[in-house]
């Protein structure tokens, strides 16, 4: 049965996250946890929370046992955007984009 947690509005670039969401997918939750922990990228920190809110939502929603779960699937999507100015030459406007993203995070119960 697939279980799904979601963090919206994280302020971190989505193709940050999306690098470090796709080193995961396919393990199991402990190994992935595990993975997470260690990489130096900001991402993981984000994406290690909602795992952990995935895990949590399997075990008490559907009493799923939380070592039989692997993420079978992660989606970083892009949410809305932060329009900032910053002086440019000859004081003329810049702008750029503060970027935030939505995760998506998909457990599923592994067959024996």
């Amino acid at each position: 049965m697939e279980v799904w947690a979601t963090a919206k509005y994280l302020r971190i670039g989505p193709h940050k996250a999306r690098l470090v969401g796709r080193s995961i997918v396919g393990q199991d939750v402990e190994g992935a946890l595990a993975t997470l922990a260690f990489l130096p990228n900001r991402g993981a920190h984000f994406i290690a929370k909602v795992v952990k809110s995935a895990v949590a939502n399997a075990e008490n929603n559907y009493g799923l046992p939380p070592g039989n779960l692997y993420v079978s699937r992660i989606s970083v999507d892009d949410g809305p955007r932060l329009k900032r100015l910053r002086a440019k030459s000859r004081g003329r406007p810049g702008w750029y984009k503060k970027r935030m993203a939505h995760i998506t995070v998909v457990v599923d119960e592994r067959e024996s």
